[in-house]
Formats: structure tokens, sequence, C-alpha cells
């Protein structure tokens, strides 16, 4: 039998939208904490991408938001505000991308929410970090990609124009990290008795992402050498073209080169030729030595290429496209998308929780909410009278979605 789920006890208010915010408490919800997500009116972003069977139930918002509960509340709105604070005094920490300037002018600056709950960690997730230039900026994952050199690898990379890798990849990477960095704060609170502000931004989190990969020769100074990796920059790093199709391999180690080298019959060019010495020879020669595994993989098709590297212990995998990806072998093995029934939606296919926990594993308690399903619930949670909701419903300062009323009425 499994105790609880590491985080159960933790609340924490989710006062942000579309992926990098929701991703980081969706993280933590499936930790076990208890995450009130307070939205607008009209609700998070992401819950009106299509397609979606459920008005403000897109597929975006369904992948961010399980292990959460939803309140709406108009923060302008005197009741409103004074039911968001009431929420703040029974919660561990607020998590937020209404940029600082914005939390000040609705009340909510650090001073106040602290003076309500002395113990309150307030992880602020901002474009780019205080003090600088670019400070209180608006931006978004495109943005930090260009800002950070992504496009512009890609042209050094073999790309003919600059173009944006088409993933949130900087949304889900700092949601990480202010998750961890959350997470340290609660060790940190519960060491000194009181919480503290902290700031996330996209920009320097993910500089110190592409900077630890390519600084390159300018780490020193004066510089050894241009910035950039020479071996993930070569054009020749590209998955495989083969006799059939496209395979991706990675030849890396001492062991990979001599295996794949005897596997191509060229075993004694490992053992003559210094560009296979080490890893650094190897970095300086990587676009012609790439440039040789490409023309040897056009001898065979990608299932000869698969057996004869996994036998060769050298790591391949086949390139799939975002179907395939779906229909991998391992991820049906491991049930990693099982296909569930929400209670609105009705079967939608979920993404598993990918760790695996010998105690306090992790789990799907609360299927992605309904536009303010858990309104009412919070808010006699959070001792507000059933007169005030009452009033507070009839002035739209809240709502109840009908599935929850319906809930109710039954």
């Amino acid at each position: 039998m499994t105790s609880a789920p590491p985080l159960d006890g933790l609340r924490i208010i989710d006062l942000s939208s579309v992926v990098m915010g929701p991703f980081a408490t969706q993280i933590l919800g499936d930790l076990g904490a208890d995450v009130i997500k307070v939205e607008p009116h009209q609700g998070d972003t992401t819950r009106h991408v299509t397609p979606m069977r459920g008005e403000n139930m897109g597929w975006v918002f369904l992948h961010a938001n399980r292990n959460k509960r939803s309140i709406v509340l108009d923060l302008k709105d005197p009741a409103g505000k004074e039911a968001f604070l009431k929420l703040v005094e029974g919660a561990d920490a607020l998590v937020t991308n209404v940029r600082t300037r914005a939390l000040d002018r609705l009340g909510f600056g650090w001073d106040t929410l602290n003076a309500r709950n002395p113990r309150l960690i307030l992880v602020n997730l901002v474009g780019y970090g205080s003090g600088g230039p670019y400070d209180g900026r608006p931006t978004y994952e495109d943005l930090i990609q260009g800002v950070t050199a992504l496009p512009s690898m890609l042209v050094q990379a073999g790309s003919e124009e600059p173009h944006y890798v088409p993933m949130a990849m900087n949304d889900r990477a700092v949601g990480v990290s202010s998750a961890v960095a959350l997470l340290a704060a609660v060790i940190h609170r519960e060491k000194v008795g009181r919480g503290q502000q902290i700031e996330v931004p996209m920009f320097e989190t993910m500089a110190q992402w592409v900077l630890g990969d390519h600084m390159g020769g300018k780490t020193f100074e004066p510089p050894l050498g241009p910035a950039g990796y020479k071996r993930t920059l070569t054009k020749e790093r590209r998955p495989y073209r083969t006799k059939d199709g496209r395979i991706c391999c990675i030849i890396y180690t001492d062991k990979h080169w001599r295996n794949f080298m005897e596997l191509v019959g060229k075993g004694e060019i490992f053992r003559t030729d210094p560009r296979f010495a080490n890893i650094g020879t190897r970095t300086d020669h990587a676009h012609e030595l790439y440039a040789y595994v490409s023309e040897a993989m056009l001898d065979r098709t990608n299932a000869e290429w698969l057996e004869a590297l996994l036998d060769a212990d050298i790591p391949v995998t086949p390139l799939h496209d975002l179907d395939t990806l779906m229909e991998d072998e391992h991820l049906t093995a491991v049930s990693y998308l099982p296909v569930v029934d929400h209670p609105t939606e009705g079967a939608i296919r979920q993404i598993r929780i990918p760790s695996t926990w010998s105690e306090s594993q992790p789990s799907i308690r609360r299927p992605p909410p309904r536009l303010g399903e858990h309104s009412v619930e919070l808010l006699r949670e959070a001792g507000v009278s059933e007169a005030s909701i009452a009033d507070m419903i009839e002035r739209g300062v809240t709502l109840q979605s009908d599935a929850a009323n319906a809930e109710a009425a039954a």
C-alpha cells in the first residue's frame, strides 16, 4: 500500500494562464498539491484553442490543468478582491504570470500578500528579470526563442531560414524551473518559519540553458575561440537518410565509434585516424565525421540499421512524426496515453504522469475543471458567508459552472 502523494497537504493558488504557469502548477498538482486555479470570466486563454467538444474546454487546456479546482473571480471588484485574499490566507504558495506592476495595481503586491499570510511563497513568472532595460515588457514563447538565439542557431545548423522550434519549449522549461524553485522555498520556509517572493524570468532562465550548451571558447577571458558547440551545430547532425527513410542515431563515445567503424568494415580507420582519438578531436572534426556517417547510412534500410546498431550497443531510434509517436511501442507498453472518461468532455486521451515511485505514487485525482466548477466550494472553504456568495453570483463577481450547478441540484 502506497502512502499519500508527496505534496499532499500543500495548497497552491494558480493565478496564471497559457502554458508556463499552468504547466508548473500541474506538475505540483500531479505530485499531490491542492491547486486552486483562479480565472477571469472568460477563463484561461487556452480554454478557447480548438478543437474542443464542450465550451471553454480546448485541448491545450486539458493537457495543462488536471488536478486543479477552478474558481472564477472578478479581481477588480471589492468582494472579489477580498475573496482572493481569503484564499491567500489559507495557501502555501501563489504562482502568477501577471506582470508585477499589474499585480500591484490590483492590490496584490508582495507587501499586501505577505501581511495577510507571512508564510506565503509568491512565485512571479516574468519575461525579463527586474533591473534591466527589458523589465516589465510582455513576452511569449516565440520572442524568448528569438532573443536566446535559437532561430539563428538553426541556420548555423543547416536551416535555410531562421525559424522557431514548433513547441512551447521555453514555457515548459521555465515551468519546471518554477516548480523546483517553489519547492525549494517550501523547504526554506520550514526552516525559518516565513515565506518569500521569488522572481523566475524566462529570458535569464533560458539564456542559461542556451549558453550552458554554447558558450564555447567565450567561456574564457580573453576568448579561446568562438561561441557554439561544434558537435551540435554541424549541418550534418540530423536524422540520417537510409535506403528507405531516415533514422536517428548518436555515435558519441569511443566505444560507439569503435563499434560503428567495425560495423561498416572500417575498423582500422578508428585505430589509425587521429580525428577519432578522443571526444575533443571528434568535436573539432564533427562536420567531417557526421558526413562520413551520413554516407554510410545509405547502404542499409531503416530496419537493417535498427537491428545492427542495437546489436552494436549504439543508441538508435526510429524517426517519428506526431502520429507514429503516439503509436510508439514503448509508450503503448507503459500505457502512456490512456483513454479516460472526462465527466463532461467524454473520452479523452490523457498523458500519464511520467515518473514511477516505489512509495507515494503521484496520481491524477481530478480531471481538468470546467470554468468556475469549484467557485462556491472554494468560497465556502475560505469562510465566505452564504449571503456573500449569493450576492457575488448575482452581481457576476463569481460564477458556478453549469456542470457544477447540475451536480449540486442532483
